[in-house]
């Protein structure tokens, strides 16, 4: 199954080092980097700071990013 990976960044340093770490393990994603659509993203699902990953529809973000990426998913 292939997963869709949505990496909602600001260009911070955790955003930098979740980059990374999906690069590194070679998984695919999109990259979102307009704040305006960062921010929006975030509000409608709560978080209020990125970097934060949508995998297949479901929010992680920063710690539970960097989980799943270590996990091998």
């Amino acid at each position: 199954m292939t997963q869709t990976v949505d990496f909602y960044t600001t260009g911070c340093p955790k955003c930098k080092v979740l980059e990374t770490k999906l690069t590194a393990k070679g998984l695919p994603y999109n990259i979102i980097s307009d704040e305006e659509l960062v921010l929006k993203r975030g509000e409608e699902l709560g978080v209020s700071s990125a970097p934060f990953l949508v995998v297949n529809g479901k929010l992680l973000d920063f710690n539970n990013a960097i989980k799943w990426i270590n996990e091998g998913k």
